[in-house]
């Protein structure tokens, strides 16, 4: 069985999700993320005031590509109209779906009435998800929490009144808001919320699924639709790859070697240059170096002339460099 947002988005079987991660999720991240056979991305979260604003730096986000699809825009934001008419700005951008963020627990976010701030306010949720369903065409999907704190953990009540109202599918960060990203992820509830009859709509698991095993032995024990995958794939979206040719055969797959790891790393800064220019391609780039790298002894000194560098050319150099001084050199497993 094929999962399903909508009507016309097929996801395949067992679905892999990027997660969108402000300042990480962006066309020169999913680009090598797509590669890597991962099946829905997502934009960076966009601010609904930003896009009414016209803000360049929230207008910018809305850039996505053909090779992509199918990819959602995401977009947060407090106001109910706002919203709404940021839906209908994102429709045409002509993504395949729009989700809501009501997951993000950032202070300057949830302190402002957005993301992970409306579990506190579940009428306000639905209304304003109504109101995106409402303004657009495209499939309205949801990313949220379990609830705002242990004492109020709302989330199988937002499954159920946010599917009645449109929403065509639901991922789950399985921690609270208080809970930030500390302590482990429980998929408990998100389990509970796909055995309800009453839910027919996908639901995603997302929360601390850094490896192959844990992506195959929660896919069992959870019985999620699909798993969205952040912050293990920043530096490593192999890890689609793996995960997917473990789930078809049954086989670990050989992990990234340094010259691959360092292919990727020229693709990710050249995809970064041609969209963002060169002085901001490689500035935004230096974030990404240490996380592809993570596990080569000394990589610090490499490190220091990466983010001290700002011609792309000295870059691609130094890159060359650790491959040819780290050929032999072998990663441990993921």
């Amino acid at each position: 069985m094929s999962v399903k947002i909508g009507e016309h988005i097929d996801l395949g079987e067992f679905p892999l999700l990027l997660a969108p991660m402000e300042d990480v999720s962006d066309p020169p991240f999913r680009y090598v993320c797509k590669q890597n056979g991962v099946d829905l991305m997502y934009t960076e979260f966009i601010s609904s005031e930003g896009l009414i604003r016209d803000a360049a730096k929230s207008r910018q986000k809305l850039d996505i590509f053909e090779y992509e699809r199918p990819i959602g825009i995401q977009i947060f934001g407090s106001d109910i109209e706002s919203m709404r008419k940021s839906a209908e700005i994102c429709t045409l951008a002509a993504p395949n779906l729009i989700d809501i963020n009501y997951g993000c627990p950032v202070k300057n976010v949830a302190c402002r009435g957005a993301g992970a701030s409306l579990l506190q306010d579940i009428d306000k949720m639905v209304a304003m998800t109504k109101a995106v369903v409402d303004a657009t065409h495209l499939p309205v999907t949801v990313k949220t929490r379990l609830g705002w704190d242990d004492n109020t953990k709302n989330v199988y009540e937002v499954a159920e009144r946010l599917q009645d109202i449109g929403i065509k599918a639901l991922a789950i960060h399985g921690r609270t808001r208080a809970q930030m990203y500390k302590g482990q992820a429980d998929w408990s509830m998100i389990r509970d919320i796909k055995q309800n009859p009453r839910v027919k709509i996908p639901i995603f698991g997302n929360g601390d699924v850094d490896s192959v095993e844990k992506a195959a032995a929660w896919r069992q024990e959870y019985e999620v639709d699909g798993i969205m995958i952040g912050r293990a794939s920043i530096g490593y979206p192999w890890i689609f790859r793996e995960i997917k040719h473990f789930f078809e055969t049954g086989q670990r797959l050989e992990g990234p070697t340094i010259a691959e790891r360092v292919e990727v790393c020229k693709t990710h800064l050249i995809k970064s240059i041609e969209w963002k220019g060169e002085k901001t391609g490689v500035f935004e780039m230096r974030r990404h170096y240490s996380n592809y790298f993570k596990g080569i002894p000394n990589f610090k000194e490499y490190r220091t002339q990466l983010v001290g560098l700002q011609d792309y050319r000295e870059i691609l150099e130094v890159l060359e460099e650790i491959q040819n001084s780290f050929s032999e050199f072998e990663f441990a497993a993921v």
